[in-house]
């Protein structure tokens, strides 16, 4: 199965079975949902690395949009440094060979990064929406200074809501980590506000942003069919992965909360029957991570220009220069 925590599982709150846990064991195999993990880091790593420097270099030219795509990358990249720890876990059976604070860390950057590239990418879709639909009153208003402090305050916002991991306690009988069964009322609640603030809202705000912006497009008589297409392609593809990545983990989230507040038993039947699928859509979220560069990188003209005329290796020499430079005087 598939070895990402989830937080639904936080063992907590004054309720019947807060001190039950369902007894099944992991009987799915490890060999899909690893290659899925594998193949991520090996996309993902050189793709994310990529995105930095490119948006870098973007950031230095005052574009707005770069510094909610390094912001990502970052994220990305963060998490992406924890999948052979859970890659680890799964193979030896969902049996936690590090620390109980490793486990905790682990866990606690994954969920930063479930929730910051969630919301940084509702706030991609706004900040795009402003600047076409809004282009001559957003000129003076769409600056660095305002992306820098959306993302911090993002960031902050959601390392704050999740410091509460490192206060579970994890089965030690089960060496598990972040899987314990079923969730108690206290976490239940807390499913149901995830659901609506971290996935439904953006959502709501991803599409509407989108569809909006994709319309103003299509009736404008100054663009050219290939320009309208590439927004087109873009508008669907965003909606789409954010589905295809999201929505899976999500609706079986609350799903899960609604059945546990039924019976032990009818919550443990629930737990076993779709414990393989919810693992699975754990791994759709991280399957985001490799594809963010690809979809909003990639894609973007200046990033594409960046590449054509080889400002990486110049961006190196440059800073390696420097560097050396420095060295030199430093050793005067």
């Amino acid at each position: 199965t598939c070895p990402l925590p989830l937080l639904n599982e936080w063992n907590t709150g004054n309720t019947p079975q807060m001190n039950m846990s369902c007894n099944f064991t992991n009987e799915t195999g490890n060999t899909p949902l690893v290659t899925i993990y594998c193949t991520v880091l090996i996309i993902g790593v050189p793709a994310n690395f990529l995105t930095l420097f490119l948006t870098m270099m973007q950031i230095k030219k005052k574009n707005v949009m770069a510094v909610y795509l390094f912001t990502l990358s970052v994220s990305d990249l963060l998490y992406m440094a924890t999948i052979p720890q859970w890659i680890r876990y799964v193979m030896n059976n969902h049996k936690w060979q590090d620390s109980e604070l490793a486990c905790k860390i682990t866990g606690f950057i994954f969920f930063n990064n479930l929730y910051v590239s969630i919301l940084i990418l509702c706030c991609i879709s706004v900040d795009r929406y402003v600047a076409v639909v809004y282009s001559l009153e957003s000129r003076g208003q769409r600056r660095q200074k305002k992306a820098w402090a959306i993302c911090i305050i993002t960031w902050l916002l959601v390392v704050i809501s999740h410091i509460p991991v490192f206060t579970l306690k994890e089965d030690n009988d089960k060496g598990s980590c972040f899987e314990t069964f079923p969730m108690t009322n206290m976490v239940a609640r807390l499913s149901c506000a995830r659901f609506c603030i971290g996935f439904f809202i953006p959502l709501i705000t991803l599409i509407a942003t989108n569809i909006k912006m994709f319309l103003i497009v299509k009736a404008s008589g100054s663009l050219t069919d290939r320009q309208k297409s590439k927004v087109r392609f873009l508008t669907i593809s965003v909606i789409a992965i954010f589905l295809f990545c999201f929505a899976p983990y999500h609706c079986l989230l609350l799903g899960r909360a609604a059945v546990s507040f039924l019976s032990y038993e009818v919550s443990c039947a629930f737990e076993k029957k779709i414990h393989f699928l919810s693992t699975v859509f754990i791994c759709l979220c991280t399957v985001n991570s490799a594809i963010n560069p690809i979809l909003y990188v990639f894609t973007s003209e200046n990033c594409r220009h960046d590449l054509r005329r080889g400002s990486i290796p110049q961006y190196f020499a440059q800073h390696l220069a420097r560097w050396l430079t420095e060295i030199a005087v430093a050793r005067g």
